[in-house]
C-alpha cells in the first residue's frame, strides 16, 4: 500500500532539507577552507624546518662528520618531527633516526632527485612508526654553500596529527552549529508550511467533491492570492471539462495519425522515385544474365538470391505505397462468410504444408455488408499469414463470425485466433504502428495497412487481451443496414 503523505509534511520535509543542505554546504566549505589553511601552514612549517636543519648541517656535511650528523638527527627528532634523514651530495643517506629502520625505501628515496641545488620538495605521506600509523608532511631542502654547491640535503617528516586534532575540534563545533540550524529549520518549516497549506486544504475539499462527479459544486475561496485565483480558474475549467477532454482526445488522435501518414507519404514518394525505377533496370539485367545457359550453377544460384532480394524490396515499396496512398473503396454488397472463404482458398496450399487446420464457425443468415471485397481479403490474408508464420506443424486457426449491437448499429464481428505463442505483452500497444514488427523478417506494415482498410469501412480492428495461448484479432464491420 502506497504511503499517503500530506502536502504539509512534504513542505516541512523539503524546507527543512533545504535549510539543512544550505547549512551543510556552508559548514562543509568552512571545514574545507580550514583544512586547506592548516595543511598550507603545515607544509610551510615543514619546508622552513627542513631549510633550517639543512643550514645547520652544512659544515658537518662538507667535512663528512658522520658522528655530528647522527647526533644532530637523534637530538632534534622530537615533538612534531617524526623523523629526519640526512643525504650527502650524491643523494646517499648518511644518517636517520631509528624509527625509520623498517622503512628502507623511504630512507633511500630522496625527494630532490633531478632537482637543482636551490630547489626543495614536499609531499604528504602516511606510514607506521613504532607501532602506530602516523600521517606526516615530508619536506626536503638542500644544504648549500656559496657558490650554490649542494653538500647534501635534509628530509624531515612533520607529523600532521596535531593538525587533524584541530580539524576534529573544528568539526565538533561546526556539527553543533549544524544541529542548531536543523532545529531552527524544522520550526521555521512548520510555521511556513501551515500558512501555505491552510487555504490549500479548502481547495482540496472542493476538488474531492468534483472528483466524485459533482461538477456543480463550486470551490469557495475568497482569498485574493494565487490560491484564490486557482480556485476561480478551477471552477471555470470544470464547467467544460468533459466536453473539452473528448474534443482534445479526438483531435490529438487525428493529428498524430495525419502527421504519421504525411511523413510516411513523403518518404514513400522519395523511395518510389529514387529506388523503384533503377531497381527495375537492375532486375531486368539480372534476369537477362540468369537466362544465359553458359553460366555455372553457383553463379545462377547467386543470381537467384539477388532476384529474391530485389523482389523483397519491391514488395516493401508496394506495401509502403499502398499504406500511404488513399484509395477509393469499390463498395458492393458482400457476405463476410464469402470473403473469408475466398481468403482461405488463396492461402490453403501454404497452410497445408504445415498441416495447419482452419476451424470456421460462421452461422448462416448473417447480415450482408457494403465492402470492397479485394481490400477486406487483404485484411484477412494478412492476419492468416501472420498466424501461419507463428504456428508450428499441426497448429490450429479458429475463425468465428457473429452479429453484435454496438450502440445503434449492427456490426459483423470476425474473430481470428491461433494456437501459436501469442503476442508479447509489451508489443501489444504498438502492434498496429507502421514499421513495428515482432518477426525477424517483415516490414511492419501489414497490420497497420489492415487496420487502415477496416477503418475506411467505418469499422474497427483490435488485438484481443491475452486469454490463454495464441493471438486473436477482432474485426468489426458495419452491417449493410447500418452502413
Amino acid at each position: 500500500m502506497k504511503l499517503k503523505v500530506s502536502i504539509y509534511w512534504r513542505l516541512v520535509f523539503w524546507i527543512t532539507l533545504l535549510v539543512v543542505l544550505l547549512f551543510g554546504a556552508v559548514l562543509f566549505v568552512i571545514q574545507k577552507r580550514e583544512a586547506r589553511i592548516l595543511q598550507g601552514e603545515a607544509q610551510a612549517r615543514a619546508l622552513i624546518q627542513a631549510h633550517l636543519m639543512a643550514d645547520a648541517n652544512v659544515q658537518s656535511l662538507s667535512h663528512n662528520d658522520q658522528p655530528a650528523i647522527q647526533n644532530y638527527v637523534d637530538t632534534h627528532c622530537s615533538g612534531d618531527v617524526a623523523y629526519i634523514v640526512v643525504y650527502d651530495g650524491q643523494g646517499q643517506a648518511k644518517a636517520w633516526n631509528s624509527a625509520l629502520t623498517p622503512h628502507g625505501d623511504l630512507v633511500t628515496a630522496s625527494l630532490l632527485s633531478g632537482l637543482t641545488a636551490e630547489e626543495s620538495a614536499s609531499e604528504p605521506r602516511g606510514l607506521a612508526l613504532e607501532g602506530r600509523f602516523v600521517r606526516v608532511f615530508e619536506a626536503e631542502a638542500s644544504a648549500i654553500q656559496k657558490p650554490a654547491t649542494r653538500w647534501g640535503s635534509v628530509k624531515i617528516g612533520l607529523s600532521l596529527e596535531s593538525m587533524y586534532d584541530r580539524l576534529r575540534a573544528i568539526s565538533k563545533v561546526l556539527f553543533l552549529i549544524g544541529i542548531g540550524g536543523f532545529l531552527i529549520g524544522i520550526v521555521g518549516a512548520a510555521v511556513l508550511a501551515r500558512r501555505i497549506t491552510r487555504p490549500l486544504h479548502r481547495l482540496v475539499d472542493g476538488t474531492v467533491r468534483i472528483s466524485k462527479g459533482d461538477f456543480s459544486q463550486a470551490i469557495v475561496d475568497t482569498s485574493q492570492d494565487e490560491v484564490g485565483e486557482l480556485a476561480r480558474s478551477f471552477n471555470d475549467m470544470t464547467a467544460q471539462l468533459v466536453q473539452a477532454r473528448e474534443r482534445m482526445e479526438d483531435a490529438n488522435r487525428r493529428l498524430v495519425q495525419h502527421e504519421k501518414l504525411a511523413s510516411i507519404g513523403r518518404m514513400a514518394a522519395t523511395i518510389a522515385h529514387e529506388i523503384r525505377n533503377p531497381l527495375t533496370s537492375v532486375k531486368l539485367n539480372v534476369q537477362k544474365m540468369a537466362e544465359d545457359e553458359g553460366l555455372a550453377e553457383t553463379v545462377k544460384a547467386h543470381l537467384g538470391l539477388s532476384l529474391e532480394g530485389i523482389d523483397q524490396i519491391e514488395r516493401f515499396i508496394k506495401e509502403l505505397l499502398n499504406f500511404t496512398r488513399f484509395q477509393e473503396l469499390a463498395l458492393e454488397r458482400w457476405s463476410v462468410d464469402q470473403i473469408i472463404d475466398e481468403s482461405i482458398k488463396m492461402i490453403r496450399d501454404v497452410l497445408a504444408e504445415k498441416q495447419i487446420v482452419v476451424e470456421r464457425a460462421c452461422p448462416e443468415g448473417l447480415p450482408s455488408i457494403q465492402a470492397d471485397a479485394d481490400k477486406l481479403r487483404q485484411v484477412f490474408l494478412n492476419v492468416l499469414r501472420n498466424a501461419h508464420e507463428a504456428l508450428g506443424p499441426g497448429g490450429r486457426i479458429r475463425i468465428a463470425c457473429d452479429a453484435v449491437r454496438e450502440g445503434e448499429r449492427t456490426m459483423i464481428r470476425v474473430r481470428i485466433a491461433d494456437s501459436g505463442p501469442g503476442i508479447p505483452e509489451r508489443a501489444r500497444p504498438n502492434i498496429f504502428e507502421p514499421f513495428f514488427t515482432t518477426k525477424p523478417s517483415g516490414f511492419g506494415l501489414g497490420l497497420a495497412n489492415a487496420r487502415k482498410i477496416v477503418e475506411q469501412h467505418n469499422g474497427t480492428m483490435a488485438v484481443d487481451e491475452a486469454n490463454g495461448p495464441g493471438a486473436a484479432f477482432t474485426i468489426l464491420i458495419p452491417a449493410e443496414e447500418a452502413a
